[in-house]
């Protein structure tokens, strides 16, 4: 899951001629990809994917790596030309304008990743429950989760330090019990397992790649700081799709181990699938080890995005576009508070009122629209703009973003019409909020 990235339009190395060191390589983007995406999302997923298409269960990790390839080479070709800081925001609003970048940078910020956040809080508050049923329900498991947003919140405010070394230590938990349940996993394989006699439909097909395109998002954010990326129509193209073809590889083995190791019992499952193929493979005490380094993983990632998006608030509230409150900073420790404590309360209470399948969902189809933008701006640069020297361009001329936008479009119509209809009504309030806020802060544009 990324973090939440600030209006492209208000980053101060966004402008020509920045001082910023161009210092990351395609290695550094490839991992950081990578890492953004390996999230909460795969510790949860392979029952849920199981649960809809049973053994042809790898068809919708197939059909999801289609799909963010297509999409990732639009943000390559785009990123090799937009070369400031911002990613998909700075994509968007240097092809559409500052409207059309406020808009994506509120469905960004506030429906995917705010809700994204809510959504692995409940993931964490399961693996915790599968060990220690009595924090499972009730109230209990409202003091777990609001304790976890108010401990993160807190040592946040405390200092940006403090927020970085938590994210840092928790950050290695994401890759140690997935590459302990391959490993083993692959010895303990039971392929019959992994045959299917029929196809599944298209719908539910479509249905499972649109839940478990959750646990692909992520990879965009590695183009925030672009102006920091070392000979962009090189690095970009190696480093993300290469990225994204180790995460495609990670998932698909996460998910083949699971049923190869547990069957048709996967689905029985859903809090923590991983903690229970360990159990298999290494008895309770590997259910346990897994389980704990699934809160950990999970932790760690909400740690990572409560010391990044919070901060992202700050610039545009400096200038009036949100409110000024948002800008305050602690007198004490020096750290934007108001807006912590803000994120941090709106996410708790999506997490205390939704459950994880529809909250990682609504958070997908919020992305997928962000994509379907990137994608339209990819085509647009395309016929409008002369190539420049080096750029990246994908062959076979508009094919990739023609692709890319009927990808997302069928991803899109999986989703449900409450949802569509839900986030283009939060899209128009933001047009409408962006225009009346120029009238009392001009020079918005």
């Amino acid at each position: 899951m990324a973090t939440l990235i600030p209006h492209a339009g208000l980053t101060p190395d966004a402008a020509p001629g920045s001082a910023l060191d161009r210092a990351i390589g395609p290695w550094t983007l490839g991992a950081n990809a990578v890492n953004l995406s390996l999230g909460a999302g795969i510790f949860a997923l392979p029952a849920a994917v199981a649960a809809i298409l049973g053994p042809a269960a790898i068809l919708a990790y197939l059909v999801c790596g289609l799909a963010i390839a297509l999409v990732l080479t639009c943000f390559v070709e785009v990123g090799s030309q937009v070369t400031r800081s911002g990613g998909a925001i700075a994509y968007i609003e240097d092809s559409f304008g500052p409207i059309a970048g406020f808009v994506a940078w509120v469905v960004y910020s506030l429906l995917f990743c705010v809700v994204a956040d809510a959504a692995i809080s409940l993931v964490c508050v399961d693996a915790i429950a599968s060990v220690v049923p009595a924090l499972g329900d009730g109230m209990a498991r409202v003091a777990m989760l609001v304790a976890l947003f108010g401990g993160l919140a807190g040592v946040n405010v405390l200092g940006v330090r403090q927020g970085a070394r938590v994210a840092v230590v928790t950050t290695v938990a994401k890759l140690a019990p997935l590459l302990v349940v391959i490993g083993a996993g692959w010895l303990a394989m039971n392929w019959s397992a992994l045959r299917w006699t029929e196809w599944p439909s298209v719908g539910r097909v479509g249905e499972a790649s649109l839940l478990l395109f959750f646990a692909f998002s992520g990879a965009e954010a590695t183009l925030t700081p672009s102006g920091e990326i070392r000979d962009p129509a090189r690095t970009i193209p190696r480093g993300v799709l290469g990225g994204t073809l180790a995460l495609v590889v990670i998932y698909v083995s996460v998910q083949a181990v699971s049923q190869g190791v547990l069957g048709s019992e996967l689905v029985r499952y859903p809090e923590a699938p991983l903690g229970a193929v360990a159990g298999r493979l290494f008895g309770p005490v590997g259910w346990q080890l897994i389980v704990v380094c699934t809160a950990l993983a999970i932790f760690g990632t909400l740690a990572g995005d409560m010391l990044a998006s919070p901060r992202g608030v700050l610039p545009i509230a400096e200038r009036g576009v949100l409110p000024r409150v948002l800008a305050r900073v602690h007198p004490r420790f020096h750290t934007p508070h108001v807006a912590i404590g803000t994120y941090a309360g709106v996410a708790c209470l999506l997490a205390l009122t939704g459950g994880f399948q529809p909250l990682a969902v609504f958070a997908s189809v919020s992305l997928l629209l962000v994509y379907l933008v990137v994608c339209l701006a990819a085509l647009r640069l395309r016929l409008t703009r002369p190539r420049p020297p080096g750029a990246f361009r994908a062959p076979g001329g508009p094919l990739v973003p023609l692709l890319g936008i009927a990808t997302v479009l069928w991803l899109l119509a999986q989703s449900r019409l409450v949802e569509i209809v839900a986030i283009l009504a939060v899209a128009a309030i933001a047009i409408v909020y962006y225009r009346i806020r120029r009238q009392f802060v001009p020079d918005l544009l």
